[in-house]
Formats: structure tokens, sequence, C-alpha cells
């Protein structure tokens, strides 16, 4: 994968060229995002990451609008450079990181139904932009994956590697915990969707563990409960500069792996 142009992505073919058709949306749609919106944003004020609060703001995210990808791809423009790339859901590995190699973040645009309000198979919009795109916003976390994404392009073809990598990913940008102020905090998108996770994440019940690279390289996850265990950062920039570290330890993961 090292060897192709880094904006490869947009000429691939499995790529389609998709819009959010905005006028599309039902009002049933409306009220699911109203529902979650403000069922959720009330938790958020006590519980998470300053950087979500702000970027809230920023992208003018509110309970009556569901998110116009068009105005959120001007606004990201002219804070970080980041826009939104439509998908139709699930991609492969490669085509996820090399967008966001290529600072563009997947997102689908279609929207839970009203029975499905607690438990979805697979991320909708809601999970995809309220929990995600405020901290687009931020500059060293989306420095943090387009490097994160860089790295996983080297290593594409290694099932191991990405597995390694998911894992820096999933405790991370989807369920990573932040200190600010002496106080837990939350930024993972996984957990910012989830009402209850919001509360379980900062409780007393899981571990909480400093963040650590290799640790979370060895540490297996949960797709269909609650985490057992949440790594703390101490900032942004602590994450942003991890990147060597997670480029080194994931080298000497792979080779201890083909000594075996």
């Amino acid at each position: 994968m090292t060897d192709k142009p880094k904006g490869w992505v947009f000429s691939d073919p499995r790529l389609k060229d998709l819009k959010q058709d905005y006028e599309a949306y039902t009002p049933e749609d409306f009220k699911v995002w109203k529902i979650l919106f403000e069922r959720q944003m009330p938790n958020l004020p006590e519980a998470a990451s300053q950087a979500y609060l702000d970027g809230v703001k920023t992208v003018k995210f509110t309970a009556d609008r569901i998110a116009n990808f068009e105005e959120l791809n001007q606004i990201l423009k002219e804070t970080t450079g980041w826009a939104v790339q439509v998908v139709p859901g699930l991609i492969d590995d490669d085509l996820f990181f090399g967008l966001l190699n290529n600072k563009r973040f997947p997102s689908s645009t279609w929207l839970r139904k009203m029975e499905q309000l607690d438990y979805l198979e697979e991320p909708d919009m809601f999970h995809d932009a309220f929990a995600h795109m405020p901290m687009l916003t931020n500059q060293p976390y989306v420095d943090f994956l387009e490097q994160l994404s860089g790295i996983a392009l080297k290593h594409i073809d290694d099932p191991w590697a990405i597995q390694l990598l998911s894992r820096i990913y999933w405790f991370t940008i989807e369920f990573g915990l932040i200190r600010e102020n002496g106080q837990l905090r939350i930024y993972g998108a996984g957990i910012l969707s989830s009402k209850g996770e919001t509360q379980f994440s900062l409780s007393d019940e899981p571990a909480h563990y400093p963040y650590d690279v290799r640790r979370i390289m060895n540490q297996e996850y949960w797709k269909n409960k609650f985490q057992d265990k949440y790594f703390v950062i101490e900032s942004y920039e602590q994450l942003y500069n991890s990147i060597p570290e997670i480029e080194s330890v994931l080298e000497e993961i792979l080779a201890e792996n083909k000594v075996k």
C-alpha cells in the first residue's frame, strides 16, 4: 500500500460518489434524531470532554435539525481542514483508513427507526454525526486519526497488524476517556452516543488505566456489551505524540510474532 499515492482512495471504484439527500429525510427521521439528541445531550455537560462540548457548538448541532453534511463540511474546512465522506455503511479496511488518511471521515446518511432506538447491529448516522463529528474540530485529535490511518495502510495486508491497530482505535476514538481538571471525561464516540455507557464508563465499576500503547495492543475488546476497562489520556497532544510509539511497538510485536 505504501507505493500508492496518498489520494488513491478517491479513484478506487469501490468508493461510490454518494451525497446526503437531505430532502429525503422523513418526519420519523427528524423525530428519531430529536429523541436521541435530547436523551443524550443533557448527560454530556458533566460527562463529555470540553473538546467535544466545544465541537458541538462549532458544528452547530441541535435537536431539531438532522446534521447537514454540506454545512458541516464548510465548518470543518475552516477549522481543521477535514470533511465528511458519505459511504453506504461499513466499508473495507483499506477504504476506511484511506479516507481517514486523506482527512475524510466516512459516514452513513441513514438513521435508525423508532423501534431501533436502543440497539443497532451497525452504526447509523446518529452515531457517526452526533458522536464523532464534533471531535473533528480538535486539531491534535484529527492529526492522530490521520497518522494512525497512515500506519494502518502500511500494514493493510497483515490482518494481525490491523487487529492490533484496531485496538488502539477502539480504546481511543471509540471508547477513550480523558482526564480534565482532575475529572474523568469522555471523548470516545462509542460512549458519547450511549446514555448507558456514558454513566457506566465514568463510574467506579469498570477499571480505568493510564493510556498505554503496549497494554492496549495486548487488550481485546467487547463489541456486544460495555467495556470492562477504559484507558485515560491526559491530553489530545499526548494522543498525537504517541504515534511514533504506536509504530515502534507494532513493529516489535509483529517481529516477535514472526519469530514464534
